[in-house]
């Protein structure tokens, strides 16, 4: 008899993670029936980023895999801190990044009363008392690694006391900090999470889901665990500095015989000139050095998105990143490979003209007008071709014209000739000036038997350009992304703030950009490439009457080489 698994079929032959060998292994030998439930947890304190995004992928794609469930459940425990619009935000990137929770949407706050409960039976078991200590005092009796803890004064209130101080704490009738509910463990632990933890703290304020039903609120460590338990969760993901946390979360489950989620921990996600504190990111947004949680310079969802990043391009990435047991820092070019790779098989390509100098074709009749046929992705020919208008002035990009091109310069120069993209070979002549010496307008002529696609059997032509006709193009504005910061590792400096390390030229605004008419019709998060210019997409304040446009990435990684001592 074949021993029966919940893998999809196209996965049977893939090398299997850590994580996964531990639900096979749990899957071999029955434990919970079979059954995989996953969670992810957020906090609604702010966005999520791509580290989140690699957790999700994690918690939704094992469930998916192994035919299972993944709830999706916020850690609403703070209520200082949280909002319904982050509650919001995050849901919608979840769905974005094609993840279904079902009906499964809960909070932490769903379960006050039965956590409550909880506390109430670990202190009726006299594993849990009130504390009177302040919390400086709590930090300073705790001890450190090598040296014991001192044990509260208050340690050894009797059952009955603690059960009617915690009582009314929760009826409010004390101030905030002035008491807590601990954890009675182990002062001489040496893991410092044993030594007493705190399981409740006093808070005046009002809850976005329970308003002011309640004044005391739970710690993470003691909601989140239970809260796994409450849930059936059969294997609860968490990154490595949790892991010294798990011997709480078992103490837990053994004191209050509850179901034994099983707590496993893998490596964050460390990327490259990023910062990945969600504390520093509101400090970001907050101090208005990016313009919001959607500023496509933010490693949040939101920007990714605005900017042009695609869920499959950031799925792809979780992939190709993995699960690790020990800390590793990736490089944000893998990010970026990821969406260039998705966005050569997707994006149409268009001509789009960034710093425009006028292109004159002298012999070219005043009058005439052509349609141009263009291929729209050579990539993928389902995706048709379009028509572009071509007439006697044009736009081309000011750095493609040197009057006195250096050695191997295969662009327009005087007496040079170039082949326009899907258009006819064309040589220059001669240039205008202004009164300062700037160039204006070049003079060309073209070849009139040599246009792309007629057929006939052409001369070649080193260089080819991008070009937009004058008489038809649109106005548009071009927003040119880079990274955030200029260093690596902008939050590794222990001397020095991390909003010291941003790249002054991470954003370049360019008002006066010329863009193919077709573009008219373009929607918000369209996705673009700008031929011989980068991936782009239309940024979600674009209009038809003002044209906006976001640089998604360059068409390949130049940052190495200009950042190459």
């Amino acid at each position: 008899m074949t021993e029966q698994t919940n893998i999809h079929p196209d996965q049977e032959h893939k090398s299997l993670n850590f994580i996964e060998q531990f639900i096979e292994e749990d899957i071999k030998t029955g434990k919970h029936g079979g059954r995989v439930h996953t969670r992810f947890p957020p906090e609604p304190n702010g966005y999520l980023h791509i580290g989140h995004a690699k957790a999700f992928c994690l918690d939704f794609g094992l469930a998916e895999k192994y035919n299972g469930k993944c709830n999706l459940r916020f850690d609403d425990t703070n209520p200082v801190a949280e909002d319904t619009s982050y509650v919001d935000a995050i849901k919608k990137d979840i769905r974005w990044m094609g993840f279904d929770w079902e009906d499964r949407e809960y909070y932490t706050s769903d379960y006050f009363d039965q956590l409550y409960d909880l506390a109430v039976k670990l202190i009726k078991k006299g594993k849990a008392y009130v504390c009177d200590l302040s919390a400086g005092e709590i930090g300073a009796n705790r001890g450190t690694p090598t040296q014991p803890g001192v044990e509260s004064p208050y340690r050894n209130r009797t059952v009955e006391e603690n059960l009617d101080l915690f009582k009314r704490m929760k009826n409010g009738e004390f101030p905030d900090d002035s008491k807590t509910l601990r954890a009675k463990i182990d002062m001489a632990s040496p893991n410092m999470h044993m030594r007493d933890p705190i399981l409740y703290r006093i808070r005046h304020v009002s809850h976005h889901r329970t308003g002011n039903k309640w004044c005391i609120y739970p710690m993470y460590d003691w909601a989140h665990g239970q809260s796994d338990s409450i849930e059936e969760i059969t294997h609860s993901l968490c990154t490595l500095e949790f892991e010294v946390h798990r011997p709480l979360y078992e103490w837990f489950i053994r004191e209050l015989e509850i179901f034994p989620s099983r707590q496993i921990e893998f490596a964050r996600l460390n990327l490259s000139y990023t910062i990945m504190s969600k504390r520093k990111l509101l400090q970001l947004v907050n101090e208005k050095h990016v313009s919001g949680w959607d500023d496509p310079r933010m490693p949040t969802i939101h920007g990714l998105r605005r900017r042009g990043y695609t869920p499959e391009s950031i799925r792809t990435f979780a992939e190709m990143v993995g699960i690790a047991k020990r800390e590793n820092v990736i490089d944000v070019a893998l990010l970026e490979y990821c969406i260039r790779e998705d966005l050569n098989k997707k994006a149409a390509r268009v001509m789009a003209v960034l710093d425009p100098v006028k292109l004159i074709i002298d012999n070219y009749p005043d009058d005439q007008e052509e349609q141009l046929k263009t291929i729209n992705n050579p990539e993928d020919e389902s995706m048709g071709s379009r028509i572009l208008p071509f007439c006697k002035e044009l736009y081309i990009e000011r750095d493609d014209f040197k009057e006195d091109p250096p050695k191997k310069f295969f662009r327009l120069s005087p007496g040079r000739e170039v082949r326009l993209k899907s258009a006819y070979i064309i040589k220059g002549e001669s240039v205008e000036k202004d009164t300062d010496g700037h160039i204006i307008a070049i003079h060309c002529t073209y070849d009139p038997d040599s246009k792309s696609g007629s057929g006939q059997v052409h001369r070649k032509v080193k260089g080819t350009l991008h070009w937009v006709s004058a008489r038809h193009a649109l106005n548009a504005e071009v927003r040119l992304y880079d990274r955030l910061f200029n260093d690596p590792d902008p939050d590794g400096h222990k001397d020095h703030d991390f909003k010291e390390f941003i790249n002054p030229d991470s954003l370049k605004i360019l008002a006066n950009c010329k863009v193919e008419p077709s573009l008219q019709q373009s929607k918000p998060l369209d996705h673009l490439q700008f031929i011989r210019l980068g991936y782009f997409n239309v940024d979600p304040d674009s209009t038809p009457e003002h044209l906006v446009f976001n640089r998604t990435v360059p068409l390949r990684d130049t940052w190495g080489k200009k950042n190459k001592v």
